[in-house]
């Protein structure tokens, strides 16, 4: 048995953040600090550092370097980037945002956490200035929020759209019984329904290790007699999807006939790629030749392997230069721009509702190793879209 569903604070292995719906959603905001064409852009950027964890200091590094490697590949833009502590706290990221808008900021970039990307755009709101968290919680986006992260939606959307495609169209949803797995079966069936797929049963197990034991040969049954010819899981690898996948194969579902979805990356870690459950499954992932040389360059400058949150970091560093460049403010408008922007991750765009899309690659692991299957859209209007 693998050992399983071992959690950590604020733990940034597969979902960058929680999903727990948090209350609140932030204002509406008024006409936001005007931009002087040619002048520098001044941009605040909300770090997780001063909470005592070694972990957010290694992230607040991580994405205060990409930041500034994405300012020197702007070409001519001028960003004047100033930093400031949040501590992982939503008090403290609300007085950052506060005091950065009062010290000149157009555009905040960060925080990380929901609950202080929340209190953050509450707090700047009235003065017009949207924030671009690091976030992937759909339930902050709307009024000065954006989320950057890659959310659930988003990604569901493509894995459905390309199953359909491949004559996958009558999938099983398999979720954890807890709050990420029921957001993550939302977004499933709606992702399944926009691509003309039947969602053939629905499975749960509680989140626990004797939870999936005694659910899984049930939901084994229930996939072979309900004839999915995928099923679509939410698990995480830092959670159920070892057991879980090694189960089901073992109560007969077999992965060669029926096709494994993951909602989250199956190729972090790296020793996931070795197990057995996992072989012939597919997920989604940003354009991995494009992450592959933002990785190379930037252990080059810096002399360290980049947290993968800090790649969201150089992106939104990479929307606001674009912005600049054209002569655009950091206004709504123009934020949610149709063309989108192109970073680290590949193509983005923001959404009116605070949420983003991205174009994502699908990915095979077969032999231990990972294959793109089907390419990321290097534009929007392409297959992934």
């Amino acid at each position: 048995m693998f050992s399983v569903l071992r959690t950590a604070r604020k733990s940034l292995g597969a979902a960058v953040l929680s999903v727990v719906a948090v209350a609140l959603a932030a204002c509406t905001p008024t006409a936001g600090p005007a931009t002087r064409p040619g002048a520098a852009v001044p941009v605040a950027l909300l770090v997780p550092s001063g909470s005592g964890q070694a972990s957010d200091q290694l992230l607040a590094r991580s994405i205060e370097n990409a930041a500034r490697l994405a300012i020197t590949d702007l070409g001519g833009v001028q960003i004047d980037l100033r930093v400031y502590p949040t501590a992982g706290n939503p008090a403290q990221a609300s007085a950052a945002a506060q005091q950065a808008v009062a010290e000149g900021a157009t555009v905040i970039l960060g925080p990380v956490f929901a609950e202080e990307a929340n209190a953050a755009g509450v707090a700047v709101a009235s003065a017009g200035v949207n924030v671009l968290s690091f976030s992937n919680n759909p339930a902050i986006a709307g009024g000065n929020v954006f989320v950057l992260g890659p959310t659930f939606a988003n990604t569901a959307q493509r894995l459905a759209s390309y199953a359909t495609r491949a004559g996958k169209s009558q999938i099983m949803i398999v979720h954890d019984r807890n709050a990420q797995g029921e957001v993550g079966r939302a977004a499933i069936q709606n992702a399944v329904a926009a691509a003309g797929g039947t969602v053939a049963a629905t499975g749960s197990y509680e989140f626990s290790q004797n939870g999936i034991v005694q659910a899984v040969p049930a939901i084994a049954a229930q996939a072979k007699s309900s004839g999915a010819q995928a099923i679509f899981l939410t698990a995480d690898t830092a959670g159920a999807l070892p057991l879980v996948t090694q189960l089901l194969s073992e109560n007969g579902v077999n992965p060669a006939t029926t096709q494994y979805i993951g909602l989250t990356r199956w190729d972090i870690p790296a020793a996931t790629l070795s197990l057995p459950g996992v072989q012939g499954g597919i997920f989604a992932m940003p354009d991995p030749a494009l992450y592959a040389q933002y990785q190379a360059r930037y252990q080059a400058a810096f002399g360290e392997l980049p947290h993968p949150v800090s790649a969201i970091a150089y992106d939104g560093i990479a929307a606001i230069g674009a912005l600049a460049k054209q002569g655009r403010g950091m206004d709504r408008a123009s934020l949610t721009q149709g063309a989108g922007f192109v970073g680290v991750n590949g193509v983005f765009r923001l959404r009116g509702d605070g949420t983003n899309e991205r174009g994502l690659a699908i990915a095979r692991i077969q032999n231990n190793a990972v294959t793109v299957i089907d390419p990321a859209p290097r534009s929007f209007g392409g297959a992934g879209f």
